[in-house]
Formats: structure tokens, C-alpha cells, sequence
């Protein structure tokens, strides 16, 4: 199993692939739509697991508090911003403009993580708990996405 920064580093590598992916297909089309509910899913999932779990020890520490504030704070943002995509006609020229900017905003917002708060997180969390880490993360990972699937299978059918 990774650890914790393995397996966080590894989901937004994907991330960054996908949304790649999604800028290379055009109008409402099944390789576009594949690919954003794709995303979606993987993103809605990564996030909700990576609060539940790395962010959660965190929080035990002063800087921690804000970090993970900040954190949540831009997930409900990027939360907003893809379901509003989820509601838009995708061959609008405006789920483009509104793509790229949640394109800019979670590219921001993993570069920080990655960048700042893997480098203090280490200073929290011992080595030999890094990869207990990687693991709860992957199974709440795994739960998560079940959960946002039956939203958004719920969501569809209304």
C-alpha cells in the first residue's frame, strides 16, 4: 500500500490527466461527458476521504487548524463549481470558461498541498504511520465514490 503522500500524489497525478483529457474533447459529446463524470467522481471522492482522514490529524495542531480550513474551504468551492458544471449544457461556451476556471482553481489547489502542506504534514505524522494513512485513505477513497455515485444517480433521476 502507498503512504499517505504517495497515494494523494498519485490520485492528483490523475487528476491532472483527466482534466487534460476533458480539454481535448469537444461539445456534449460521450467522450466529454466519459470523461468529466469520470473526474467528477474521482475528485468528489479524493476529497471527501483526504478530510476524513489526512486533514483530520492535521487539525490537532495550530497551523494544522488553518490548513485544513483552508482546505475544506476550497474543496466546497471546487465542490460548487462542479456541480454547476454538472447542471450546464456542455457545448455552451459558458461550461468551458467555467471548466477552466475550476481547471486553475484545483490546479492551485493541489500544487499547494503538494508544495506546502505535504512539507508541514510531515512534521505531524510519524513515518510509521504515513502508510496506515495511504491505506484508510484508499478504503474511505473507495466508500466516498460509492456515495457520490448514489448522489448523483439520485441527482439524475429527479
Amino acid at each position: 500500500m502507498p503512504d499517505i503522500y504517495t497515494a494523494i500524489k498519485e490520485d492528483h497525478d490523475k487528476h491532472r490527466e483527466m482534466i487534460e483529457a476533458i480539454k481535448n474533447t469537444q461539445g456534449d459529446s460521450p467522450e466529454r461527458r466519459k470523461a468529466w463524470f469520470e473526474f467528477y467522481h474521482e475528485v468528489k471522492s479524493h476529497a471527501a476521504a483526504e478530510e476524513e482522514t489526512f486533514y483530520s490529524k492535521l487539525i490537532s495542531k495550530t497551523w494544522g487548524q488553518d490548513a485544513a480550513r483552508h482546505a475544506v474551504h476550497e474543496h466546497k468551492e471546487l465542490d460548487d463549481l462542479m456541480d454547476e458544471l454538472n447542471e450546464m449544457d456542455m457545448s455552451s461556451p459558458g461550461w468551458l470558461n467555467k471548466f477552466n476556471t475550476l481547471e486553475h482553481d484545483y490546479l492551485h489547489h493541489i500544487d499547494e498541498e503538494e508544495e506546502e502542506v505535504f512539507n508541514r504534514a510531515k512534521q505531524e505524522i510519524d513515518d510509521a504511520e504515513i502508510e496506515d494513512f495511504g491505506t484508510r485513505f484508499l478504503k474511505r477513497k473507495t466508500e466516498e465514490r460509492k456515495l457520490v455515485e448514489k448522489k448523483l444517480e439520485d441527482h439524475l433521476e429527479d
